[in-house]
């Protein structure tokens, strides 16, 4: 995995707006490197990027060890979209399946 700044865009088949496959009323929008997701804006320091087994991976991380555990509980952390193009964003409390948004 290879370590980008806040500032660097996320990968671009994550890009947009999306909505949760089993809530329509949750939303994720990636717009460059700034993620909302759940009507909250994650406030992370930097990402690491990689390419696992055609899956393209996500993980946003902060630079306080201290504060881990807690950003951990409360932002979406791992983004992931699958080689099938299936898109997944989780956290240690929740797992979603998201979904294009349509206009």
């Amino acid at each position: 995995m290879e370590k980008f700044d806040r500032g660097s865009s996320l990968p671009k088949q994550m890009q947009g707006h999306w909505t949760d496959l089993d809530d329509p009323n949750s939303e994720l929008i990636i717009s460059g490197g700034e993620v909302v997701c759940f009507g909250q804006t994650v406030d992370y320091d930097y990402k690491l990027i990689g390419d696992d087994d055609g899956a393209v991976t996500v993980s946003l991380k902060i630079d306080d060890a201290s504060n881990e555990d807690n950003f951990q509980r409360s932002n979406v952390t791992e983004l992931v979209v699958t080689p099938e193009g299936d898109f997944h964003a989780y956290n240690t409390r929740f797992a979603s399946q998201f979904v294009r948004k349509e206009a």
